[in-house]
């Protein structure tokens, strides 16, 4: 991935009446078996038109928090706080509101297309009856609409691949046809759950430069999960930092790159390869990211954390703001603005 890219700013009227407004979102999943706090008190507003990159290891919460937006969690998650979508309670909406909200104001583009689309129907009826479910058109309007977003998406021959089941498409092809399909019915929110981590160097960065056009063009709001800073970089116009179920950095991509605030996205970015390291030795961050079978209750970064001082384990560290739009929760952060 290249350096990070300048997008235009959100203007301050639209941050005011955010898209989305999470608030202390927490996930829990308990089994007979075992309990374990994935999600633990997450804040997060997305404008409307605007990009947000969520990070973290694998395990830190990034898709859970996705799917909890979406209300996609199985019935042994226990889910608490408030989720608003263009002023919409979504935790308050009943299966058949929130039928038509998936796909309607918010759609997911899947990790794996291959498990996430159909393997017994083609891709232009998969998109159809997408079109023909939110909006209430004839078969013949749905596939209509079906070609129509095969060439948006940029799937040569798009006529032809209307016809083709999901097996006789490549990597790239498979996610070029899922993002279709989320595109459907023109949502306000496009939700997208680390959609290039399967794809080539070459064919991811094709998808990328495909989302942010198609973002730009729709206006829709994004929040795309990976574990990626290049990918942040290339998409983004702010990035959240996770580990262990909370937002421990969140602020524009650019600042964030240049100068991260907390020690574990500084790991992050000492771990990533970046041009002109040749010969260079990477950093690591020692240790492993905790088992989350008890909620945590100091600096869940603290056992990894190089600067760590006694007074890290005595409490959750509160938020701290240092600038405009930049947070971390780190007690060497400087204090909150006035």
């Amino acid at each position: 991935m290249s350096e990070v890219l300048e997008r235009p700013k959100v203007s301050e009227s639209t941050a005011a009446n955010p898209l989305v407004k999470m608030r202390d979102v927490g996930v829990t999943f308990v089994t007979r078996d075992r309990t374990v706090h994935a999600v633990n008190g997450v804040d997060i507003d997305l404008a409307a038109g605007e990009v947000l990159c969520i990070l973290g290891e694998s395990g830190s919460g990034k898709s859970v928090t996705m799917r909890a937006l979406m209300r996609l969690l199985p019935r042994f998650a226990r889910v608490r706080g408030t989720v608003e979508v263009a002023g919409r309670d979504v935790m308050a909406m009943d299966e058949a509101t929130l039928q038509d909200f998936r796909g309607g104001d918010v759609a997911m583009i899947f990790q794996e297309p291959m498990t996430a689309l159909d393997p017994v129907f083609t891709i232009g009826r998969q998109i159809a009856e997408t079109v023909q479910r939110h909006e209430g058109v004839s078969r013949a309007a749905g596939m209509a609409r079906a070609l129509e977003l095969l060439e948006l998406v940029q799937i040569p021959s798009a006529k032809r691949r209307l016809a083709a089941y999901p097996h006789e498409l490549s990597g790239g092809l498979r996610q070029r046809a899922m993002i279709a399909v989320a595109l459907a019915c023109k949502p306000k929110l496009l939700l997208a759950d680390e959609p290039t981590t399967a794809l080539d160097a070459t064919v991811q960065i094709q998808v990328l430069l495909l989302l942010r056009k198609l973002q730009e063009q729709l206006g829709m709001g994004v929040i795309f999960v990976t574990h990626d800073l290049g990918v942040a970089g290339e998409i983004a116009d702010r990035v959240a930092v996770m580990y262990a179920g909370k937002v421990v950095e969140e602020g524009p991509v650019g600042a964030m790159m240049r100068a991260p605030l907390h020690p574990y996205p500084r790991g992050l970015l000492g771990a990533t390869v970046h041009p002109g390291m040749r010969g260079q030795r990477l950093t690591t961050i020692p240790g492993a990211p905790p088992s989350l079978e008890t909620a945590p209750v100091s600096c869940p970064f603290m056992p990894r954390c190089a600067e760590a001082e006694p007074a890290c384990g005595e409490a959750m560290p509160a938020p701290r703001s240092p600038e405009p739009g930049r947070m971390a929760r780190c007690i060497k952060v400087p204090a909150t603005q006035a």
